[in-house]
């Protein structure tokens, strides 16, 4: 719980009375590694924090599992899309690696927001932060070789390779096992 509220107070200040309730209404939930947190389809109802472990966001496209992004420890996830927008995710969640997420629920989270100023800070400077992540990864896949993907991986989430097979890692920077061992023999 401390890594969650030292995130927390990292955006805004949180007195006693928030902090609080907030512990009442978080849920400690454990998964398995390979355990999906969401299937695609469904429509994810929470926002999780990582206390420990390690999640990966997918889909599917033509049968190949293509990785969106990796969420450890002091890390938020959900399916952005999904959760504010409470339709069907297009995305799985899954657990590499055993997994301790603290969860609040969607209405939860808006009555916070709603009630609360320093949340409402919280929730809109997570989603500014979301946001420049998200452009980033796009700018990245639209205009980055291969090699410079895979050397500004080791320069931002290098902590990853011990973490993440070869194969998930290829994925995430859009690129073939093969290409990316080619990468890495020329380093």
């Amino acid at each position: 719980m401390q890594l969650l509220l030292n995130r927390l107070n990292e955006l805004a200040t949180l007195n006693e009375e928030v902090k609080i309730k907030l512990e009442n209404l978080l849920k400690v939930e454990q998964f398995e590694k390979d355990d999906f947190i969401l299937k695609e389809g469904s429509t994810i109802r929470k926002l999780y924090f990582v206390e420990s472990g390690l999640l990966r966001g997918f889909h599917y496209k033509d049968e190949k599992e293509v990785i969106n992004w990796f969420c450890n420890e002091g890390q938020f996830a959900t399916s952005m899309y999904s959760f504010v927008s409470q339709k069907p995710s297009y995305e799985n969640i899954q657990a590499i690696e055993k997994t301790t997420l603290f969860s609040i629920n969607y209405q939860d989270l808006q009555n916070l927001y709603e009630t609360y100023p320093a949340f409402d800070r919280i929730g809109r400077l997570l989603t500014e932060q979301y946001y420049v992540q998200l452009e980033e990864r796009i700018i990245s896949l639209q205009f980055q070789t291969a090699k410079e993907r895979y050397t500004n991986f080791l320069q931002s989430e290098e902590y990853l390779l011990q973490r993440v097979s070869l194969g998930f890692l290829a994925s995430y920077l859009g690129i073939t096992q093969e290409t990316l061992s080619r990468i890495r023999a020329k380093k």
